[in-house]
């Protein structure tokens, strides 16, 4: 027997649906799930779900490595330069 795979998007709607307070056994038998998955995804989710919360966080880093490369590539480009300079003195 073949498993099925199941993209993330289709296990966050039925958990949710179990969530919002739709019976579980109707949501396996539509989705074809077993309860005892189901209840596997549920549990991943809520343990998880923090990390939806996280997204500014990361951006608010990924903006700090952004201006710590450019004053890096900066403070590189002038070094170089200087470089040159006392090449064409030497």
């Amino acid at each position: 027997m073949e498993r099925r795979k199941w993209d993330s998007k289709t296990k966050l709607t039925v958990v949710l649906l179990g969530l919002k307070g739709r019976p579980v056994a109707e949501i396996c038998n539509e989705y074809q799930v077993s309860q005892t998955q189901y209840y596997k995804w549920r549990d991943q989710f809520l343990d998880q779900g923090h990390k939806a919360f996280e997204t500014a966080k990361l951006s608010q880093r990924e903006n700090r490595l952004e201006r710590e490369n450019r004053k890096l590539k900066n403070l590189i480009g002038e070094l170089t330069l200087e470089l040159k300079k006392s090449d064409e003195f030497d």
